[in-house]
């Protein structure tokens, strides 16, 4: 169960949840439901683009993870009829790879960069030259021996997607001719989405129901989804029950230990640790992931952007604190202190 949970928070999905989330993603942009500027924009972009009959220019998005930044590229590369190569940031280690990559587009391909703020220096390099003029210089050799390959590219589209995009170097980020940011989705647009998904996995839901998972989604489709595959199972299961109801909805949530602000265990124990260990804050990133056993970019990645945008956490130059929204969510007193060593004994 706590494995389950931990999955649900940090957006890690099972070989067989991708399978079915690759089932549940929208194939075309009249299909996609939320980001309403976002999708108008890009509109115009293909619309443009496909009356030139040009490729798309570079396009980079940015944002949370689990809000469609790789659905809108497989949704692009369907609306530009092109094909689509995916490959990420930490999975092109040398120029080879890269270069082995390029080489193979073909004019109007689109090649999709996930995590693309991973990239390392030297990768880079050879990228600003690929997008600006579809060109490659590759030194072989060394010393006198030296010599350069050049390679002529076919015109093509870079999309990348990055969830820390302060992250990217200024002449990268420059390259990109259209750069859109990708919010958490209101609980309205999530509810519209959670019942097209249930319509695709044939599970009769209450429009209450999906309304419930979609106030416990944190803001994000992927985690909605998720949700209302374990509530189809637990109804299965505990209920046996045709329709899923409101009722279902909260029993299974309770189960899960995702509360009605969609918190999880993991968030509550960060908050709790702030408010108790280090007395509200505020405290380093690198403290409170050493403190919780957890990966600094796993806390700010994945975590901290839904507490700060529901204003459960503040970011200070001095660190972490939390609010008083939180306290009162989590019923904790302004005034209560919990000793470290007993904080720890209780399993926090």
């Amino acid at each position: 169960m706590m494995e389950e949970r931990r999955k649900l928070v940090f957006n890690q999905e099972s070989e067989e949840d991708k399978i079915v989330s690759l089932s549940l993603r929208p194939s075309r942009l009249a299909e996609f439901i939320g980001q309403k500027d976002l999708v108008e924009n890009l509109k115009v972009a293909l619309t443009a683009a496909k009356q030139r009959n040009e490729p798309l220019e570079h396009m980079l998005f940015s944002g949370p993870p689990g809000l469609g930044k790789t659905s809108l590229a497989y949704i692009i590369s369907h609306e530009m009829g092109s094909r689509i190569t995916i490959t990420s940031g930490p999975a092109i280690e040398r120029a080879g790879d890269l270069i082995g990559i390029l080489t193979n587009l073909e004019q109007g391909d689109i090649l999709f960069i996930d995590e693309i703020h991973r990239l390392s220096k030297t990768v880079e390099e050879f990228l600003y030259p690929a997008m600006e003029n579809f060109k490659i210089d590759f030194i072989v050799d060394k010393g006198p021996y030296a010599r350069t390959i050049n390679f002529n590219l076919k015109p093509f589209t870079i999309i990348g997607a990055t969830t820390r995009s302060g992250l990217l170097a200024s002449p990268l980020r420059d390259r990109f001719g259209i750069f859109h940011h990708l919010d958490f989705y209101s609980p309205e647009d999530l509810s519209v989405i959670v019942q097209h998904s249930a319509q695709k996995l044939s599970v009769d839901l209450d429009p209450d129901a999906a309304a419930e998972i979609a106030q416990r989604a944190r803001g994000t489709p992927r985690i909605a989804n998720r949700l209302l595959r374990r509530v189809r199972d637990y109804s299965q299961v505990k209920t046996k029950t045709a329709k899923i109801s409101k009722a279902v909805v909260v029993q299974a949530m309770l189960s899960l230990g995702i509360d009605t602000e969609g918190l999880d265990d993991v968030d509550r124990r960060i908050l709790k640790v702030i408010q108790e260990h280090y007395k509200g804050g505020p405290v380093g990133i690198e403290a409170l992931a050493a403190t919780l056993n957890e990966e600094v970019d796993t806390i700010v990645d994945v975590v901290e952007p839904f507490l700060l945008k529901r204003g459960f956490l503040k970011r200070t130059a001095r660190g972490r604190e939390i609010t008083e929204r939180a306290l009162a969510h989590l019923n904790i007193s302004l005034a209560s202190r919990v000793a470290p060593s007993e904080l720890f004994s209780k399993g926090q």
